[in-house]
Parts: structure tokens; sequence; C-alpha cells
């Protein structure tokens, strides 16, 4: 889904129910002058079929692959010791003072099934802290609402995750 600016028509923001739902919140700056005029350049052009190659894109995988990833991320092992790390951070998303509205369960079973994928990128059997705290933001970062005050004071979510990250002690 797409969320933009307040100020900007033709999107809205989602309810926090729907937000929980995504595993990512990704920032997408604007494209490159070239990408921009290339992509001005099809617009335009309604009998032109967009394909990849116009952006120099090809598929990196297919289908079958990403059905054995996904068996591969469920099945990694995750300790214990790991798991609970996750739990306390998502946790403690809920009592801070700056956050109105915490990470849900769901969340922290996203922030745990990125990190598993962290893991396998990386050619590793084990999940490390270091892949939770790295995915933390992307994971967390859009199904927390920032009270009122915080957010006048300019306190963003992701200072709000790096506050908790560094509070809550990591397994080693």
């Amino acid at each position: 889904a797409t969320q933009n600016p307040i100020e900007q028509e033709g999107t809205y923001p989602l309810p926090e129910a729907q937000l929980d739902r995504f595993l990512f919140k990704i920032e997408v700056g604007y494209p490159t002058r070239d990408e921009e005029l290339a992509l001005v350049r099809l617009h335009g052009n309604r009998s032109a079929r967009v394909r990849l190659e116009d952006f120099d894109l090809i598929p990196v995988v297919g289908a079958d692959f990403l059905d054995e990833a996904r068996e591969m991320i469920a099945g990694l092992h995750m300790a214990e010791d790991m798991i609970e790390y996750v739990v306390d951070l998502v946790r403690a998303t809920r009592e801070h003072p700056s956050l109105l509205c915490g990470g849900s369960p769901r969340a922290a079973n996203m922030l745990a099934s990125a990190a598993r994928a962290s893991a396998i990128l990386e050619g590793r059997d084990f999940v490390l802290a270091d892949d939770v705290k790295r995915l933390t933001g992307p994971v967390l970062r859009h199904r927390l609402v920032l009270a009122p005050g915080a957010e006048v004071d300019g306190t963003t979510t992701d200072r709000v995750l790096g506050e908790i990250i560094e509070q809550i002690p990591a397994p080693r």
C-alpha cells in the first residue's frame, strides 16, 4: 500500500489494524531525473506496455524459489533467548511514554520472521541480536503511534526504537 503525507491527495492513512499487517515500512525517495524521464515517457504512451527491461530490471527469483525460501525461514530454529529478546523489544514499545500505541503480538512474530530471513540471507542457521536490532525499525516503525506531545517535540518512531534497543539487553 502507498501512504503519502497527509497534504497529498490520492491516498489516505491506513488504520492501525491494517498497518500491522505489513512486514516492513520502507522509505522510498524520489527517482533520479533519468528514471523520472523514463516514467513520464512511458506514462504518456498508453499503447506502450511497461516491461521490467525498460527500467533495467530483471526478475531475481521465481515463484518456486520464494516458496522454498518461506519454508526455510519458517524452519530456521530461533534460540529461546533471541525469541525473548524480540518479545521484550516489542513489549517495551507498549510502555514507552512517547508512544500512544506500541507493537502488537503480530509485530513480534514479524520481527522474528524478518530476523530469521536475515540470518538465512547471510548464510547462517541461527539468528544474531544484530539481525533483530537492524530490522527493528523497518518492521516496527509503521506499527507504532507517537503520543501527541512526542510528535510535537519532533520525536520519531525510529528515535524511540533506538532508545528501546539501548535499554533492552541483547543476548550474547
